[in-house]
């Protein structure tokens, strides 16, 4: 059996501003930097093999602060990185719901088939997340494995491990420095074992 330690990075300014990221490259806010010091300390897992992370800082340093407990390198992956939310990075839900009503609409409805302007669909992230994935499970058969990304690149690979359809991703939650478990079985099967879990983040 493989397992995969999926999770979400840490707290930015855009995250507490309720801008859209996307691949801008912002870094943690001191809450997100402190979210990801519990991680680290409180992390569920005792044996690593391998970090891997979003290119992007949020998520790589995210990644590192795990990785201290584990004195391994973070791997950073391309594949790994948020939705480009194109022409939208940088502005709040009401900018972007003003003044492009209809297809902000269907970024929430039809996920699925929905393209961001001048950006990617959930469905090309999917793709390449995706990819990523089986590439690292192949490479670590038998081991844990840790990711950090984010929302909604784990909300695809959530949908994948259950055989949902993208078009309902937004109903899995992903909450800051959030832990998914998926366990990956020799026949080509995985169950999710874990969803959503800040448990870490209650400790004082």
């Amino acid at each position: 059996m493989t397992k995969l330690i999926l999770i979400r990075h840490g707290q930015t300014v855009w995250n507490k501003l309720g801008k859209y990221q996307g691949q801008a490259d912002i870094e943690l806010s001191q809450e997100g930097l402190e979210q990801a010091e519990k991680l680290k300390e409180h992390f569920p897992f005792d044996d690593v093999k391998g970090i891997y992370a979003s290119s992007l800082k949020r998520a790589m340093d995210t990644g590192k602060a795990v990785a201290e407990k584990f004195d391994l390198p973070v791997v950073p992956c391309d594949e790994l990185r948020e939705i480009s939310f194109g022409d939208w990075e940088g502005l709040t839900y009401d900018e972007i719901n003003n003044a492009w009503p209809d297809a902000h609409k269907g970024l929430f409805a039809r996920p699925d088939i929905t393209d961001c302007p001048n950006g990617e669909s959930f469905t090309d992230v999917q793709k390449r997340a995706v990819a990523k994935l089986q590439e690292l499970v192949e490479k670590h058969q038998g081991e844990s494995f840790v990711i950090a990304a984010h929302g909604g690149v784990n909300r695809t690979i959530l949908c994948y491990a259950l055989g949902l359809s993208l078009r309902y991703m937004w109903n899995i939650r992903q909450d800051n420095t959030a832990i998914n478990v998926i366990s990956f079985y020799e026949d080509g099967k995985c169950t999710v074992d874990l969803m959503n879990s800040t448990e870490h983040l209650k400790t004082k």
